[in-house]
């Protein structure tokens, strides 16, 4: 990290941009497994991993572009299961959350932009339709894709409001609507109609239809109703996830147990938010992940509210969320990155990745020599997607002279004189 390392590296040469197209090259990386590697990516695949220097050598293939990652570990990109594009970045409003399409557009845009740069280069964002928005909201979130493209994935989950009795009929309509229209999963809030058990109902059948994934929204405090979800969903592929189920973890611990062997056996993920509900500010209990994982739950975890009314200060930081679950739920730190990388990838329905040949280049380098002192401290990350450097942040840390720093040896990273 930048204050524990005597001369550390300057950041890493490349700017974002486009990469020479035949290859790029990732130099002195360190591993988890405290490896020194180059990785040399290609064709937005890593091509081939190899001790430090061995891919720069004479006689191998020539690399467009070289990145010195000297000091930095390397680990596969987080992904964000669970994002609000359409509020996010909406905390200052006055009044309700505006909803013009230019300024959803806008807002999502930027938000995406800001978890890209955390490291996040794959997106789910939940989006209301129906009601007075309709599908605008969605339209501007599709055009923040098309804009994103090349930069970061970003899928959108159709969130209609009520889809039973007269008034769902119209949400059924505009949530088929949405799917035609580019929503890539399908999902909602059915703890919020009259009817939950026929929202889900409904729900499963467009995504049928369509062959989509589920997402829904959940508090879980229901365990009847959760029990009855399993139940219908046992059968869908490609799967049904719940998030972000605060209220499971509030149940006496038997019926959790029984609940979260119900939802394993009916292959239902279950997306966390560590930093809290994303529903409002009285929803901050926390989905019991050690129950969960325990269990057999795939559990991945969310960042949710981004700086909107449930959480003005909300980060949407993968890795503020792996370090709430390492600090908070007893999660080893490889454990807690897996719920924002390998398990969030696995809930969007994204190929696995690893540092090794043939798998996507979907990664993120952060600023330091041990996972646990970068979920301490991952201030200076570079990232990558497919195969190229999108986004990077580099963070200088300087002190000012003192006898104690002399006399006892201790790292600096700045070397001038802080006034």
């Amino acid at each position: 990290m930048p204050d524990s390392q005597p001369q550390p590296p300057p950041p890493p040469s490349s700017s974002p941009g486009p990469a020479d197209p035949s290859s790029l090259l990732l130099c002195g990386a360190r591993l988890t497994d405290g490896r020194t590697v180059d990785v040399r990516l290609g064709g937005g695949h890593i091509e081939a991993v190899g001790t430090a220097g061995s891919l720069a050598a004479g006689g191998t293939r020539a690399c467009g572009a070289r990145v010195d990652l000297g000091g930095y570990l390397l680990l596969p990109a987080p992904a964000e299961p669970h994002a609000h594009a359409d509020t996010a970045l909406s905390a200052d409003a006055e009044g309700p959350v505006p909803y013009e399409p230019r300024d959803v557009q806008r807002r999502a845009t930027e938000a995406a932009l800001l978890q890209l740069g955390h490291g996040a280069t794959a997106v789910r964002a939940h989006v209301r339709v129906g009601d007075v928005q309709g599908l605008g909201a969605l339209e501007a979130v599709l055009q923040a894709r098309r804009a994103l493209r090349g930069l970061a994935e970003l899928t959108t989950v159709a969130m209609p409001r009520v889809l039973t009795g007269v008034a769902g009929a119209d949400g059924l309509a505009v949530l088929r609507d949405a799917v035609k229209m580019g929503a890539s999963v399908v999902g909602g809030r059915p703890d919020l109609d009259p009817d939950p058990t026929g929202y889900v109902e409904a729900v499963l059948e467009v995504a049928s239809e369509h062959g989509c994934p589920v997402d829904l929204h959940t508090d879980a405090g229901d365990p009847a109703r959760l029990a009855r979800l399993a139940a219908m969903a046992g059968g869908l592929r490609p799967g049904v996830t719940l998030s972000p189920c605060g209220d499971l973890g509030r149940l006496p611990t038997e019926v959790a147990s029984r609940t979260a062997d119900q939802l394993a056996a009916a292959g239902v993920a279950v997306v966390c938010l560590p930093q809290g509900g994303c529903g409002g500010v009285d929803r901050r209990g926390a989905a019991p992940v050690r129950l969960l994982r325990a269990a057999g739950v795939r559990v991945a975890a969310g960042s949710g509210a981004l700086r909107d009314v449930s959480n003005p200060v909300g980060r949407g930081d993968p890795l503020e969320a792996a370090f709430l679950l390492a600090s908070r739920h007893g999660l080893a730190p490889e454990e807690a990155y897996d719920t924002v990388s390998g398990s969030a990838r696995a809930v969007l329905g994204l190929p696995e990745v690893r540092v090794e040949a043939g798998f996507p280049a979907e990664l993120l380098a952060v600023r330091g020599d041990r996972l646990a002192g970068a979920l301490s401290l991952a201030y200076s990350r570079v990232v990558v997607h497919r195969g190229r450097v999108v986004a990077r942040t580099s963070a200088v840390r300087e002190y000012c002279d003192s006898a104690a720093s002399v006399e006892l040896g201790l790292p600096r990273q700045g070397r001038g004189e802080v006034s």
